[in-house]
């Protein structure tokens, strides 16, 4: 199946911005990217236009009402049943022609993203985090109501739309935003509820982190990672201290620990599924059910 044709180069511009806005915070510094250029990836001026208007759409279609919609939509459906591998192969099948800079398959930035981490000597159930982390790709092909509510950065809706958000003004067209409740700051939430407790806007990392929380072995750190790390708001410029706790803090720690692995690893030397398949098809027994429900 082919993505529309901007599919891969709205998720790989949205990723550049953020590689271009960030700074460096986490705690231990990865060794797989010290030496890399970081100019050489495209600039931020280049993905501007395409970022600002995918985020126009997003910010105005990201409701407390939809995002209700998609969860209850998740729990009454199952989508697929397929292992993980399978599923790795499935996300392969969509495929962008048009953009250029877009060399790897989808299955490749995975392994990618894996390796770079086995590399540096974590432990192996952060490596297969970094192989699975983008699975809720699979949204796409689900039957998403477009690229808006699949890929891009994350926010909490059903409170005030925090300004730390990227191009925060484009939330002006969300009807969330003058409503009585969710247009304050608390909104439906308890001060310092946590994390655990607030609804992040519907997208890849949210459908996935919903899937392994209930069918993976993963260890809490790796469920962070996985609903997290596109949650920049808070991870990067934070944002939402009113609303998380103590347990969000170790969270925080693992999220600023695997981001790097993610943004900066689609530069690295091509991968060989089928060399790298029976390493990982060991992780995947040891961390995941045999067949998963989508």
């Amino acid at each position: 199946m082919r993505m529309p044709d901007d599919f891969d180069a709205i998720s790989d511009a949205v990723d550049e911005v953020n590689i271009l806005k960030g700074k460096k915070a986490w705690e231990e510094t990865p060794v797989f990217d010290a030496a890399k250029d970081k100019t050489q990836f495209r600039q931020y001026e280049a993905a501007c236009d395409r970022v600002r208007n995918f985020y126009q759409e997003q910010h105005e279609k990201q409701t407390v009402e939809f995002n209700i919609k998609m969860r209850v939509n998740m729990r009454k459906n199952v989508r697929a049943r397929m292992g993980v591998w399978e599923a790795m192969e499935m996300l392969n099948t969509l495929v962008d022609d048009s953009d250029p800079d877009t060399e790897l398959s989808q299955i490749e930035h995975l392994l990618q993203t894996a390796e770079a981490i086995r590399r540096d000597g974590k432990p192996d159930w952060m490596q297969v985090t970094g192989l699975v982390h983008d699975l809720g790709k699979l949204l796409y092909l689900f039957g998403s109501e477009g690229q808006w509510d699949v890929v891009g950065d994350t926010f909490v809706v059903g409170c005030a739309f925090s300004d730390k958000i990227i191009l925060p003004e484009t939330f002006a067209g969300n009807p969330d935003a003058t409503d009585a409740v969710y247009s304050t700051e608390y909104g439906v939430y308890q001060p310092n509820c946590g994390l655990e407790n607030v609804m992040l806007s519907w997208g890849h990392d949210e459908y996935l982190y919903h899937i392994m929380k209930v069918q993976s072995s993963l260890p809490a750190e790796a469920l962070a990672m996985i609903r997290y790390h596109s949650f920049y708001p808070w991870h990067r410029e934070g944002a939402y201290t009113h609303l998380t706790n103590a347990a969000d803090d170790k969270a925080l720690a693992a999220v600023r620990a695997f981001n790097p692995y993610d943004l900066y690893s689609k530069s690295d030397a091509p991968v060989d599924p089928a060399v790298l398949k029976p390493y990982y098809a060991g992780l995947i027994k040891k961390y995941f059910n045999e067949v998963i429900e989508w």
